[in-house]
């Protein structure tokens, strides 16, 4: 059985994605608040930092890359601007969040109020230094509504 998408392509848009990314950062602040959410947390960090990388590549490439390995995305943005190896270890340490805060793991993770601090500034961090590169402000950005009808 293939799996058939309803809907078209990916935005080409980098502002879209930088969009969609703040969204992650905002959910992921909210999500905080309460202990037991820190799994969804931390998968809208996960989030929020390969959106953000997308977005800048797609900035400064005009090329939409695919996938969610944030250590190779990571370096493709260091090919672009040697500034992003500053968080090439924050991005390995990310990776392992795509899966393992949906799905349940044979070994759980065990995510701290400290851990997740710490997740949540480092997200911060690549989020903020994308948009300035971008010059991206969000309150200014304004994404079409998509109809329900339409999904």
């Amino acid at each position: 059985m293939t799996r058939r998408r309803t809907r078209t392509t990916d935005s080409k848009r980098y502002f879209d994605w930088l969009y969609h990314s703040r969204i992650d950062i905002a959910s992921a602040a909210i999500l905080m608040e309460n202990e037991s959410c820190y799994l969804s947390a931390a998968f809208h960090c996960q989030q929020c930092v390969e959106k953000s990388l997308k977005a800048y590549i797609l900035y400064k490439t005009h090329r939409l890359l695919d996938g969610h390995n944030l250590t190779w995305l990571c370096k493709q943005a260091i090919a672009i601007d040697s500034s992003f190896s500053e968080w090439l270890d924050e991005s390995a340490r990310l990776n392992r969040l795509y899966i393992e805060t949906r799905y349940p793991p044979d070994n759980p993770l065990d995510i701290r109020e400290k851990d997740m601090e710490q997740l949540y500034r480092m997200t911060r961090e690549i989020f903020d230094f994308v948009a300035k590169q971008l010059g991206f402000k969000f309150a200014r950005y304004r994404k079409k509504p998509l109809s329900m009808r339409n999904i």
